[in-house]
């Protein structure tokens, strides 16, 4: 395996080597730094330290040696690393620079999702999106969700003694997007899609070798079965549209095939671009917010004093209610407290913790040259666990988004900025108040797991999936 892994670093080093040797005399001057060990550089450095949870001190060790503008070169490219809000906003702000994934994560996801796009097919993909997941529109499903959440409880918590956290989000946050993404009720093609799903997402970040038994060709195969149901979802949908069987925005999915209809100039969606930018949605929507509840919750086992004010929010809430009376848009507005610690969740533990960025053309910074072809690695840590910007930052203090507007821009970043915000953010609100109000209302509970440690790699997970104990305060 170790030998594999070296000839695989070998032939992924090589566009370094070649944009090292193409590159152009030039009169700015590159960026302090290493590139370290010939081949691999520092990729198997920096995913270790990601695994043992160890990203940020590898960064700021770098960082205090060579500055917040250096290279170095990771995954076979050569790359710039840049720290501060004014990188933030110069990778966010700039069209020089485009989001850029491993090979794997994009041959499984599909080329045609508005992460992968840019310039004007960029736009007109976000645009569509936007229209489904704008917050007059979300409204509209709160009652959705609320079905889904209370479901997932009653089969799932109430009655049991112990859960583990992490795999039961993961299926409540895939049953909500399975409703509001596809419509798709409980049933066959649900399930059917959820098994895809899994090996779907578990070869997401793995070594992009195409043969038979390797993690990569698993999730492809599951890639390819997932999408022919998907097919035959949209298959169905349009012809529901054009009979007139179904609103136009019943989900995301009609949202996107009827877009072109309304008059509005936008041009027709291909069945490709509707595919890809679903699944990519099923992911990203999918382990992001489980991530955040799951920290959630942990954190507030760790501070009773939190989880007291969030309980008393949500048992407000709850007093005011008919007894299996849904949750509405204006009780998710009255959540203001625990929104808040979820915004902390976000600035300790973001879900994305590094991502790359393409360089499209020669780009000057604080003079230093960034070059065309190489890549940019940025990471939400060097901002959000500043200490000159959020004092005393491994402290867990959910006051400091009482006023988010003193946030200083382009620090805290875990829903990303500029033109590629994420355009989920409402919906992961939604969906988080959600779960937190039923599961804070009816429980409280203990860690029971031996280890309390997790790692960044590929996604924050707890080392054991965060099991508790659960003691019921009784029906709602």
């Amino acid at each position: 395996m170790a030998t594999i892994i070296l000839i695989l670093l070998f032939l992924s080093s090589l566009p370094l080597f070649y944009l090292l040797t193409k590159q152009k005399p030039s009169n700015k001057k590159l960026p302090p730094g290493s590139f370290g060990f010939p081949v691999i550089g520092q990729s198997l450095s920096f995913l270790r330290a990601l695994r043992a949870n160890n990203g940020h001190q590898w960064l700021e060790q770098k960082v205090r040696k060579f500055g917040p503008v250096l290279k170095l070169s990771l995954f076979g490219r050569p790359t710039i690393f840049l720290a501060g809000p004014a990188a933030n906003k110069l990778v966010f702000g700039n069209d020089a620079f485009t989001p850029h994934q491993l090979t794997s994560f994009t041959r499984i996801m599909g080329r045609r999702t508005m992460r992968e796009m840019v310039g004007d097919d960029h736009r007109q993909i976000r645009a569509a999106v936007g229209q489904f997941l704008k917050p007059e529109v979300l409204k509209m499903y709160v009652n959705k969700i609320d079905e889904e959440v209370r479901y997932h409880i009653k089969m799932n918590w109430t009655g049991h003694q112990t859960v583990t956290v992490m795999p039961l989000i993961k299926c409540l946050t895939f049953d909500v997007i399975c409703s509001l993404v596809f419509g798709l009720d409980r049933g066959h093609t649900r399930q059917a899609l959820a098994k895809e799903f899994v090996d779907v997402i578990a070869g997401m970040w793995s070594i992009p070798v195409n043969l038979p038994f390797t993690r990569f060709n698993k999730s492809l195969r599951a890639s390819r079965r997932a999408r022919r149901i998907l097919s035959e979802v949209i298959q169905e949908k349009r012809r529901k549209l054009e009979h007139g069987l179904c609103p136009p925005h019943a989900d995301l999915i009609t949202c996107l095939l009827s877009l072109s209809q309304e008059g509005c100039g936008n041009e027709a969606l291909t069945e490709e671009e509707i595919v890809d930018n679903t699944i990519f949605v099923m992911v990203a929507g999918h382990d992001t917010t489980a991530i955040l509840i799951t920290f959630m919750i942990r954190q507030l086992e760790k501070d009773p004093a939190i989880y007291a004010r969030v309980a008393q929010e949500q048992e407000e809430i709850a007093q005011s209610k008919a007894p299996g009376e849904a949750l509405t848009w204006d009780d998710l507005n009255k959540m203001k407290y625990t929104w808040r610690v979820a915004l902390e969740t976000l600035r300790m533990i973001p879900p994305v913790f590094w991502s790359f960025r393409k360089v499209l053309k020669d780009v000057e910074f604080n003079g230093y040259l960034i070059p065309e072809g190489w890549q940019v690695l940025r990471t939400t840590s060097m901002t959000q666990m500043n200490a000159e910007i959020f004092p005393e930052p491994h402290k867990f203090d959910p006051t400091r988004f009482e006023n988010q507007s003193s946030v200083p821009p382009y620090s805290f970043i875990a829903f990303g900025g500029g033109s590629r915000i994420c355009p989920a953010n409402e919906f992961a609100r939604i969906e988080t108040l959600t779960a937190m109000y039923y599961i804070v209302a009816q429980f409280r509970w203990k860690l029971s797991g031996k280890d309390d440690s997790f790692s960044r790699y590929p996604l924050p997970s707890p080392s054991e999936g965060l099991p508790i104990k659960l003691e019921p305060k009784g029906d709602m």
